[in-house]
């Protein structure tokens, strides 16, 4: 499952979403394997931004992939073999604010990007990076497999759930005799250098930091957490495989942690707190929200069978991780070397 530095090296990688907290990283990642990398996107949406802090390391265009000229153009500029697409509206309550640009992002951005994809020679796969949320939730809790059926309830998952249906038709109508097309659904995922809006553990470091309670909506929901460097690399080995044996090759995969790692939220947020150095605990907030499943976890049997995938870091080191990242990062180290150092640790664990 070991991502193969004589694979991608000097492989052109278009990877749209750049500029995003798990773009970086995979940016990062990509550029140490020697991957001539382009990005997509837009600019960072927050300051501070992983992607900065990273110093880039690859060529970015910034562009919206609702603009299909921008999309092809870029596409075009780059001449890519392998085009990694993780460009999307990533948040279930900002879907609720604004559900147009949800669904135009999430669906439309992707059906621009495959039919741009039509015009390359050279490419050989193209991986669409999707959701765990894409699965119809009846709130029973058992684990997702791929081919459960699709569904969502709220517009980010609902809009993720489509595009796995557009990339099931382009790959049917279009792709049918190549390149490989795929999609990938993850976790929950953790990690340093996420400031994000709405997500748990940048909502941990800014209340631990003014020394305030965590205020959650939904503490007893269950997660499958997982440090961002796993399913990551889920996302590497799949991409190797489109183009290594692409008849054999999974259509679709989830990328889940151990079923140990399924955890309420509120555990995540003491665990985390105590790596992280304070302990105001947590509270429950009293505003009005926009329902979300109580239990949601997947089942990864296909990444280990197909791809020889398995997650590498439990729960408990994921955080120790994440709470260490942001401790460094609070205290002026260089955050590339200190990346770049935990993405060496990651990947000589066995």
């Amino acid at each position: 499952m070991a991502a193969t530095e004589g694979f991608w090296r000097g492989r052109r990688v278009l990877l749209t979403g750049s500029t995003g907290f798990k773009g970086a990283w995979l940016q990062l990642w990509l550029t140490e394997l020697g991957a001539t990398v382009t990005g997509l996107a837009l600019a960072p949406a927050t300051q501070p931004n992983l992607h900065d802090l990273l110093g880039g390391g690859a060529r970015t265009l910034l562009g919206d992939i609702r603009d299909a000229h921008v999309v092809a153009d870029a596409l075009a500029a780059c001449d890519p073999e392998i085009v990694i697409h993780m460009a999307a509206q990533a948040l279930v309550r900002e879907s609720y604010r604004d559900p147009v640009a949800t669904f135009a992002t999430n669906i439309m951005g992707t059906v621009n990007l495959l039919q741009a994809c039509r015009a390359l020679r050279a490419l050989r796969c193209i991986l669409v990076v999707t959701s765990d949320k894409v699965y119809a939730n009846d709130g029973a809790g058992r684990a997702f497999a791929e081919d459960d059926r699709l569904g969502g309830h709220d517009p980010y998952s609902n809009s993720k759930a489509c595009t796995e249906l557009v990339t099931a038709s382009f790959r049917d109508s279009f792709f049918a005799a190549g390149p490989a097309l795929a999609t990938a659904r993850a976790g929950n995922v953790i990690g340093g250098g996420d400031w994000s809006a709405d997500r748990l553990i940048p909502d941990c470091v800014r209340a631990l930091a003014a020394g305030q309670p965590v205020p959650l909506r939904y503490p007893d929901a269950v997660r499958p957490w997982q440090h961002v460097l796993d399913p990551l690399s889920g996302y590497l080995a799949l991409a190797e495989a489109q183009v290594l044996a692409p008849a054999n090759a999974p259509t679709a995969v989830n990328f889940g942690p151990d079923p140990a790692s399924f955890s309420p939220v509120s555990a995540v947020v003491d665990a985390f707190s105590a790596r992280f150095g304070g302990r105001p605990g947590w509270a429950r907030d009293p505003g009005e929200h926009p329902p979300e499943a109580q239990a949601l976890t997947l089942s990864s049997l296909r990444a280990g069978q197909a791809l020889g995938w398995r997650p590498r870091l439990v729960l408990a080191e994921g955080l120790a991780w994440t709470a260490d990242w942001y401790r460094a990062y609070a205290a002026g180290e260089d955050m590339l070397r200190y990346s770049r150092n935990q993405l060496t640790t990651y990947r000589q664990l066995a």
